[in-house]
């Protein structure tokens, strides 16, 4: 059979390169063409489009780069017709595969969606549009069946693949890891400021402001591998700083309490049991258009998925140097930072268990059999 695989940011990559193994196990004859990044490049298949030439962030970047995302719809549109898959596969990044959705179930594709866009965060309006151009969507948290439940659409809960991605790496030597960085016996805290430059550039800033506040504790940032590691060296001028590139569940796996930027990496922090705080800051006018039409009550998956706050957020405004220093210090020792490991254990086994990626390609290869 022929896959097309549509796949945007680290994440997309990541969760589209385990999907990518389980589909070649169970389909023997399988022929994978792909947008995506270097993970899935090294499964196998055809890269078409690395996501690095298309990491917009928020409104007004969006806005202002136009032209090039109409161009690479464009584009997509006539690389699938030529290749004239049997199943496209879609695996978040909704402003762009929602288009392409839409214009591939008028052509007559099969479409398949892993990872859903997150409309019961705002206008979920979509819901209509999903269901019209969405053959079979898989849902990795789980309250989102219950949300499409209320929409009269039925999805597959697959359980969450970073589930998959932790528990089958292999174990950190600490003290290896330590030497091989140089990172000394201090307790870590790890940095995780996003993977693209706009929200580097606003979040690294104020988190490097810590650093001085807690000099007992070794900081280490964890670079994004969507970006050179000579873009973060302007950002540190602290010799208390690390940098690793592209180690970031090693460094999880080791850290002692972590600074967040808000997304998928809140949920990978609270899966390898390490304290956070989440953060976040956008652009005034992202955040004035984000503001009214997000209805949600918590921006981390962490708190989302335990419908309460277990993480601190600070966000926009509430993201200073006075805020974070106080709520870094409170999970540093104490009882919040041991209510912290309780709420984790209980995060994960929502979470629905291991398998998710494997159970999406079976599902995906179940549907073009009927």
């Amino acid at each position: 059979m022929k896959y097309y695989i549509v796949a945007g940011e680290a994440s997309g990559d990541l969760h589209g390169a385990n999907l990518m193994k389980e589909i070649f196990k169970q389909d023997s004859d399988a022929d994978i063409r792909f947008w995506g990044g270097d993970l899935m490049k090294e499964v196998g298949g055809a890269l078409v489009s690395h996501y690095k030439e298309r990491a917009f962030m928020g409104f007004v970047e969006v806005i202002m780069n136009l032209r090039k995302i109409f161009g690479f719809i464009k584009f997509c549109k006539e690389d699938i017709e030529a290749f004239n898959p049997d199943v496209i596969v879609f695996i978040d990044n909704s402003g762009f595969n929602l288009r392409i959705a839409k214009w591939a179930k008028e052509k007559g594709f099969r479409t398949n969606y892993y990872i859903s866009p997150q409309v019961w965060a705002s206008r979920a309006s979509r819901v209509e549009a999903i269901k019209r151009d969405v053959d079979q969507m898989f849902v990795i948290l789980p309250f989102e069946k219950e949300f499409y439940n209320k929409y009269d659409y039925s999805v597959e809960f697959v359980g969450h693949p970073l589930i998959d991605g932790i528990a089958d790496r292999p174990q950190v030597d600490e003290r290896v890891f330590r030497k091989e960085h140089n990172l000394g016996d201090k307790e870590i805290i790890a940095l995780l400021p996003g993977s693209r430059k706009q929200e580097i550039t606003k979040m690294l800033s104020t988190m490097l402001l810590m650093v001085d506040k807690f000099p007992e504790y070794q900081f280490v940032i964890a670079g994004a591998p969507s970006q050179p590691e000579s873009f973060y060296k302007d950002f540190i001028s602290n010799k208390n700083v690390k940098f690793i590139n592209n180690k970031t569940y090693d460094l999880l796996s080791v850290s002692h309490a972590a600074l967040v930027t808000s997304g998928t990496a809140t949920l990978e922090t609270a899966l390898f049991k390490v304290p956070q705080v989440v953060c976040y800051k956008g652009s005034w006018l992202s955040y004035q258009i984000a503001k009214r039409i997000i209805t949600l009550k918590y921006i981390s998956l962490v708190n989302l998925i335990m419908d309460k706050e277990v993480v601190t957020e600070l966000i926009q405004n509430d993201f200073n140097k006075q805020k974070l220093e106080q709520e870094l210090q409170s999970i540093l020792t104490g009882q919040k930072r041991e209510e912290l490991f309780a709420d984790y254990f209980d995060l994960e086994n929502k979470l629905g268990g291991k398998g998710a990626s494997s159970k999406t390609a079976q599902l995906i290869i179940e549907g073009l059999k009927n």
